[in-house]
């Protein structure tokens, strides 16, 4: 299985940006489609972005949908999100997993189980 790292939370206030990245040490993550989840205190995962391994099509929740992006960074073999204008409602731990045909990320995380540790992203004035 391949074993996903995500890094670049940390406290910002809001409107400001953060840029997570998903690293894998063992697979090329161009193979893969990858998505970004995350989860707050007391709510459920949800599907944040996804990326497609074929053509690189990028897929976002309505509510980040002009305010993020994903990317791929090849030379880091990362899939990045950069996220921008962030607010008082998107503090969570964010996670990214491997995510065939961004099937989670449709359909919801619900039965994925192979989550990694993920990264604390908190909006605070």
């Amino acid at each position: 299985q391949v074993q996903l790292v995500e890094s670049g939370g940390g406290l910002v206030q809001p409107g400001g940006s953060l840029r997570l990245s998903c690293a894998a040490s063992s697979s090329t993550l161009d193979y893969f489609a990858v998505g970004w989840f995350r989860q707050a205190p007391g709510k459920k995962r949800e599907g944040v972005s996804c990326i497609t391994k074929s053509d690189g099509t990028t897929h976002y929740s309505e509510s980040v949908k002009g305010r993020f992006t994903i990317s791929r960074d090849n030379i880091k073999n990362a899939v990045i999100l950069q996220m921008n204008n962030l607010t008082l409602e998107e503090p969570a731990v964010y996670y990214c997993a491997i995510d065939p045909g961004c099937f989670f990320f449709r359909i919801g995380p619900a039965q994925y189980t192979n989550w990694g540790q993920g990264t604390q992203v908190t909006v605070s004035a």
